[in-house]
């Protein structure tokens, strides 16, 4: 290439009679550069020549100098250093003259830092170790420097080691060193750079940050509180920039993202924990096939290498099929068992409590058809499905757990249901715009956000039977877990302003600048949110989501390494005009 570009200049430079050189240097710089991104330079700005891991049989003889952590020490004669990278392994020198490099190499506790500088050689014939990357070769040491000492660690820095997460929170920047947290944040980096180019680069989105100081909106997840210097004045943290996004879109930016921070004052579970990253994504002039593909290929583009590709278009389910064939909303698609009517076959029974059954409105009769259960079951588990049912029974959603009930006790006994190396994806559309609120029945909530548009066929029922019309949401399931939803907004003032004010019984003035900007010209649009963290915990493998998230809260939504949240005197909450009430002890012991 290079060649080819060398005879073009020059020809240019002899038809013309110009010297072409600025051109030619700034082309050869500028190529230079790009092919030297597309391997990252690991080790410039640094004191190191190279990685730990990187080192291989091409680099022998190389003078090379490596900084890292002392994984491990054997006999004193090596020991393996360990970094972001990878492990080598290094060769403790013995002779009289290396004395002092023998003393710092020998004496430093596991888990200090050093520097050391050496020869790349091979290891001794028979002394590869074709576990490790660098297993055919390690490195003489001709210095080393002791750059930190390592004190005594609550526990060892190696994945194999059981340690409990509250340990394991309490000293993250410990956890942080493992193998596998290492892989999990650089890969989730990974995939964000990946949706960051193929949203801005190629399909022009705007990144755009949203104010995390906001106020409170109605309906929704409870939200967190921050008070102002202001008397009886507070911000709320935002649960989603929902509101931000859709007045950019007046504002004409037309395609917007963000990878947004999001607070829900709730308690964590393995899936959730009260802040959370998003990414966020609205467009205007689109449908909601535009958002499908639009995130299809999203996923696609940034999938990691290392799993199979994702296949698009991703299978779609409505509301009404995934609740009558999976007993949820977001089902796992990985296996069968779904949901069967028998209600025809116990027309006639003479059984007292399915006779009731089928006696009341919309009464059925259903069951799951579990594969050779009478082979893998066993009678105590059959007796745990029973006392699961009893335990759940008033729940709509009972089939659907009880299916993964049955899933988990076969896999338990051997059966593989759920490849983990399969990752399958679900459009669930369709769903009821408005849900019957639980302390109440009588009075409507939005399913998903006051702001989502009904279906185009359903808006004439929304001013007679609104519980009937269905929205124009919709969820992406990845293997029985929601990792994203969204929806077309609606773009009408009037419209938003009737299910505000009239279905959902709503204070339209907490919404008056956002009901004012959709009077002011705003183009039909909607969006979507990634739930991140989620996406990859499934991606990885993790257990939870604490396991892809450098800094998570605790089960209780505490930060173990800080002890957050702290209290403050209340000489510090006087420019905010609030004081503390503190709970009666009948309170307390309710709390726990």
């Amino acid at each position: 290439m290079f060649c080819w570009l060398s005879r073009l200049f020059r020809d240019l430079s002899r038809s013309t009679g110009r010297t072409t050189q600025p051109i030619w240097g700034s082309l050869s710089r500028s190529l230079i550069l790009s092919s030297q991104r597309s391997i990252p330079e690991l080790s410039s700005f640094v004191a190191r020549t190279n990685t730990c891991g990187e080192l291989r049989s091409s680099h022998l003889g190389q003078e090379v100098t490596l900084c890292g952590w002392i994984q491990y020490r054997r006999q004193n004669i090596f020991l393996v250093l360990r970094d972001f990278h990878g492990l080598v392994q290094v060769v403790i020198p013995q002779d009289e003259s290396a004395a002092s490099v023998k003393k710092i190499l020998c004496e430093a506790p596991v888990e200090s830092v050093v520097q050391v500088s050496g020869t790349v050689i091979s290891r001794p014939p028979g002394q590869e170790n074709p576990k490790m990357p660098t297993g055919e070769i390690e490195i003489k040491v001709k210095t080393a420097k002791l750059l930190n000492s390592c004190k005594k660690l609550p526990f060892e820095i190696k994945d194999f080691v059981k340690k409990t997460e509250t340990l394991r929170l309490q000293y993250r920047y410990l956890d942080l060193r493992g193998a596998q947290m290492q892989y999990n944040l650089r890969l989730r980096s990974q995939m964000v750079m990946k949706m960051r180019e193929y949203l801005c680069n190629l399909h022009g989105f705007v990144d755009i940050e949203t104010p995390t100081l906001f106020k409170r909106t109605p309906g929704g997840a409870k939200e967190f509180v921050v008070p102002s210097r202001e008397p009886g004045k507070f911000y709320s943290l935002p649960q989603s920039p929902q509101q931000f996004k859709q007045l950019l879109m007046v504002g004409g930016l037309d395609r917007y993202f963000q990878v947004a921070r999001c607070y829900r004052d709730e308690g964590s579970r393995p899936d959730r924990q009260p802040e959370f990253t998003q990414i966020d994504i609205e467009m205007s002039f689109v449908d909601q096939t535009g958002i499908q593909s639009l995130i299809e290929g999203l996923l696609q583009y940034s999938w990691p290498s290392d799993k199979d590709p994702v296949m698009v278009p991703f299978p779609s389910m409505t509301f009404a099929e995934a609740l009558a064939n999976y007993g949820t909303d977001k089902p796992d698609t990985r296996f069968g068992m779904k949901i069967v009517d028998i209600s025809d076959m116990f027309r006639n029974t003479e059984i007292g409590y399915l006779q009731d059954a089928l006696s009341k409105p919309q009464g059925t009769i259903k069951a799951i058809c579990i594969p050779e259960g009478a082979k893998y079951l066993k009678r105590n588990d059959i007796e745990s499905i029973r006392k699961f049912a009893v335990d759940h029974f008033n729940q709509c959603s009972l089939l659907g757990k009880l299916r993964l009930e049955c899933a988990d006790l076969l896999e338990a006994r051997g059966v593989v249901l759920r490849d983990p190396a399969l990752f399958s994806f679900l459009w669930v559309v369709d769903f009821p715009l408005f849900l019957p609120k639980e302390e109440n029945p009588q009075e409507l909530e939005s399913a998903h956000h006051p702001f989502t548009a009904p279906h185009p066929s359903d808006i004439h029922l929304l001013y007679t039977e609104p519980q009937k019309v269905r929205s124009q949401h919709y969820d992406l399931v990845l293997n029985g877990s929601e990792v994203g939803g969204g929806s077309i907004r609606i773009h009408n003032a009037e419209l938003q302003r009737y299910v505000l004010a009239a279905v959902l019984k709503e204070d339209v003035k907490l919404l008056s600048h956002l009901l004012q900007a959709l009077d002011y010209g705003a183009p039909p649009h909607g969006g979507i949110a990634l739930g991140l963290d989620r996406l990859m915990c499934l991606v990885t493998g993790a257990p939870s989501i604490r396991d892809v998230i450098a800094f998570p809260k605790s089960f209780r939504g505490h930060d173990l390494m800080s002890n957050a949240p702290d209290s403050i005197t209340p000489e510090e909450l006087k420019p905010y005009h609030i004081q503390v009430s503190w709970p009666t002890d009948s309170a307390k012991k309710r709390a726990r």
